[in-house]
């Protein structure tokens, strides 16, 4: 199960209480106060791990609590501050406030954490109110309660390149081939039904993430098809490689069916129209291919690939291609 939109509740420990206490030993008159400090609530932290590609974890609860701090005790003993809890999301997540929509934190990278909630900050012990003329105070602070808030939590998918296109034009196949990952593939649109990440080995030192986008559709920006759940996820793909399929089965012209693609794209993110984009026909094997990429390249003004996921023709180009993006030589 793939999740990438998650709204969560997460509420900070309560620091201990301060305690009233005076020393009571034989011989030592007049001991004077020697109440601990309370301990210091946990936080509620939220932290990028590697790994992870979705938020489905954290969907077992609605509601995560930190433990509270101990309280303080005679003998200047200090109660014991809570550890903080931690949930782990994939990078790549954004951390708003629910109620007030703002950005808590874009935890981009792996490491990267936010407080979500802070945790309450332990009371006073009455030995912290000695004083001159207070020598025997008999006060103590409660601890602060800890934050509480409503996070929303919405993945936006860290990939170098991202794979679009329209149902059925090769992508989950593609991917399939180039990487370990395994979407599934079958010969009906609309079989990938979230994304799906690969690493793509160019040579020893160098790869790079691939990311598999759902099929889109004409309207996809306004909610249409399946796709539009996920464009956000190629908002942070540095290069687009866009597929098209020379001869799709509802009888669609390959040029206009590109072209519906990328007016879909730049509506749902103007900045996406200008993003780099490789144009390749796949199922090269089809005697349409040929025709198509030429279209094509007539319409972009630039040369357009054909490849076929099945038989391995022109994928080796399609790396090196991409590998030289990534990797522009130097000038």
């Amino acid at each position: 199960m793939f999740l990438d939109e998650l709204e969560l509740c997460v509420e900070a420990g309560r620091g201990g209480n301060g305690c009233v206490s005076f020393r009571r030993e034989k011989y030592v008159p007049r001991g004077g106060p020697d109440g601990g400090d309370g301990g210091d609530g946990g936080s509620v932290v939220l932290l990028a791990e590697e790994g992870a590609d979705n938020l489905i974890a954290l969907a077992q609860k609605k509601h995560w609590k930190a433990e509270s701090g101990r309280n303080g005790s005679g003998a200047n003993r200090k109660g014991a501050s809570a550890a903080d809890l931690v949930l782990r999301v994939p990078p790549g997540t954004i951390v708003f406030d629910a109620e007030q929509g703002f950005v808590l934190k874009d935890l981009v990278r792996p490491g990267e954490q936010v407080v979500a909630a802070r945790g309450g900050k332990g009371g006073k012990g009455n030995a912290a109110f000695k004083s001159p003329t207070n020598r025997a105070p008999r006060e103590a602070t409660e601890g602060e309660p800890g934050e509480v808030r409503r996070i929303r939590l919405e993945l936006k998918l860290i990939a170098d390149v991202g794979l679009v296109g329209k149902p059925n034009a090769g992508k989950s196949t593609l991917l399939s081939r180039l990487s370990r990952a395994r979407p599934e593939i079958a010969a009906y649109p609309f079989t990938t039904k979230h994304p799906h990440l690969g690493r793509v080995q160019v040579d020893f030192d160098r790869s790079f993430i691939m990311a598999d986008i759902p099929g889109l559709i004409e309207g996809a920006h306004a909610g249409a098809g399946l796709g539009h759940e996920f464009l956000r996820h190629i908002q942070r793909a540095g290069l687009l490689v866009h597929l098209v399929e020379p001869a799709p089965l509802d009888g669609t012209d390959p040029l206009a069916n590109y072209r519906t693609i990328r007016a879909e794209l730049e509506q749902f993110d103007p900045q996406l129209g200008q993003r780099h984009e490789i144009v390749a026909v796949t199922k090269a094997d089809l005697p349409e291919a040929a025709e198509a990429a030429r279209r094509l390249s007539e319409e972009i003004g630039r040369p357009v690939a054909t490849i076929s996921a099945v038989t391995g023709q022109g994928l080796n180009h399609l790396v090196a291609a991409v590998a030289a993006r990534l990797w522009p030589p130097p000038e």
